[in-house]
Formats: structure tokens, C-alpha cells, sequence
């Protein structure tokens, strides 16, 4: 989509009060993702490999996978409650308590081309799940992606 078209979109939706740009308010290619991914988080080729494990790891329960996953401590909103989930035991343990069926459905389903990114990380089934791009030294030369916040 160019600028041009994208900004009367934007404007047009600031005019008549509709919700601002949610996922998937606006089709886009899986290019445009991973080139938005690798424009604010770099990496994007090695997003693929955690982004498929988690969505077939929802699908299926596999909590091992998904603890596996994570980047800890993680923040787990779940019940009315925020949760500072410790470790990857922790996450085992809890899960049932930790991610909903709905959210695992959610996530379960996600489609590449229906992502959302900006700053914070990539955002999967309406923000259900965060994943980010995690520095491994301060000087953050190599990251890898992990699962960063889950939303029930």
C-alpha cells in the first residue's frame, strides 16, 4: 500500500471516529510484517522458528514448549490477577491457571499476515501473547525472540 493511500485510511478513520488501525483493520502481506518486524526489532528471519512452535504448541496444550518459550520473569495477566511467572517449572505448573483455552484457541490460529508490530515486540491474537526480541548482552549485537507478556 503506498503513503499516500494509507494516510487518507488514517485520516479518514480519525474523521469519522472509527477505531484506530487494531490488528487486522488493514490486510497486509506476510512482506509487510516481516519487513516491519526487521525495520523496528531486526531479526526477522529468526521469528519464524518461535512464532511456529508457539502456534502449534497452542494449539495442542504443549506447555512444556511454551514455557520453553518464554523470557522470565514474564508478566501473565490471568483471572483479574497479574502474575510474575519466575520460571519455566512455575509456568508448567500453573498453566491450566496461566492460559485460557480461549487464548490458546487464539493463538493457536494466528496467521503471519495478521500480526501486529510496533515497538514494543509482535503482538498475536489481539494481544493475547507478546513476543519481543530479547538482547542477550547490553550492547544487545545478538537477540533472540521469546514469548514477553500473555494477556488472558
Amino acid at each position: 500500500m503506498s503513503r499516500l493511500p494509507a494516510a487518507l485510511l488514517l485520516a479518514g478513520a480519525v474523521v469519522f471516529g472509527a477505531p484506530l488501525l487494531s490488528a487486522g483493520a488493514i490486510a497486509q502481506s506476510e512482506n509487510e510484517v516481516y519487513n516491519r518486524i526487521e525495520e523496528l526489532h531486526g531479526n526477522a528471519e529468526a521469528f519464524d522458528r518461535p512464532l511456529r512452535q508457539l502456534v502449534l504448541a497452542m494449539r495442542s496444550g504443549d506447555a512444556e514448549t511454551i514455557a520453553g518459550l518464554a523470557e522470565y520473569p514474564l508478566t501473565v495477566k490471568a483471572n483479574g490477577e497479574t502474575y510474575d511467572v519466575e520460571n519455566a517449572e512455575d509456568f508448567v505448573e500453573n498453566f491450566e491457571d496461566l492460559v485460557t483455552p480461549e487464548t490458546r484457541r487464539a493463538v493457536g490460529g494466528q496467521q503471519y499476515q495478521d500480526l501486529f508490530v510496533n515497538s514494543d515486540g509482535v503482538m498475536l491474537a489481539n494481544g493475547a501473547v507478546w513476543m519481543g526480541a530479547v538482547c542477550e548482552d547490553n550492547a544487545c549485537e545478538d537477540s533472540h525472540w521469546a514469548i514477553i507478556a500473555i494477556n488472558n
